[in-house]
């Protein structure tokens, strides 16, 4: 499966879209979750619920999904004049 994750951070750390995205139920289970299950950011195993996600990058977690990091662009101000 593959989602969209938008952001309207900077960044978001990988802790944060596992527990966004009920993949933990909390963020203390981050931690034990990373260093047993393959987790891929851009390719590239990582296990560091810190490490910090931002636009452009992509997740890849088992069972779970391929995610991919945007940012959450502004409403078009045309919009709210209607």
């Amino acid at each position: 499966m593959k989602k969209e994750i938008l952001i309207e951070t900077a960044f978001i750390t990988l802790g944060q879209l596992l527990k966004e995205e009920s993949i933990i139920a909390s963020g203390g289970q981050a931690k034990w979750y990373l260093k047993e299950n393959a987790v891929s950011v851009n390719g590239e195993p990582d296990d560091r619920r810190g490490r910090k996600l931002y636009p452009g990058d992509s997740v890849d977690v088992p069972d779970s999904g391929l995610f991919f990091i945007r940012e959450k662009q502004a409403e078009d101000s045309s919009d709210k004049d209607a």
